[in-house]
């Protein structure tokens, strides 16, 4: 139980940051910025795994987090151009 609320706060954290960085981004509900920010986790995640492939036992890295808002601003980018509004 205690995984799926970390999973909601950091997500929450990487969609405001992501809002903050992405101009005209910043008049999502708190429910959709931490689903933007959990999806962009999921992104980032594949990304970093294609260009570095983690070890077992391997801590959490900054670079992880980095790639989570890195995602973020993809999922907002690729939102808008599908014209998808939020």
């Amino acid at each position: 139980m205690f995984h799926l609320i970390r999973i909601v706060i950091v997500g929450f954290i990487v969609g405001l940051i992501a809002r903050a960085i992405v101009p005209g981004a910043d008049s999502m509900k708190w429910y959709l910025t931490a689903l933007l920010g959990i999806v962009g986790a999921f992104v980032g995640g594949l990304i970093h795994k294609l260009v570095h492939p983690a070890t077992a036992g391997e801590p959490f890295h900054p670079a992880g987090f980095l790639m989570s808002i890195v995602g973020a601003i993809i999922v907002i980018l690729a939102g808008r151009a599908l014209h998808i509004t939020i």
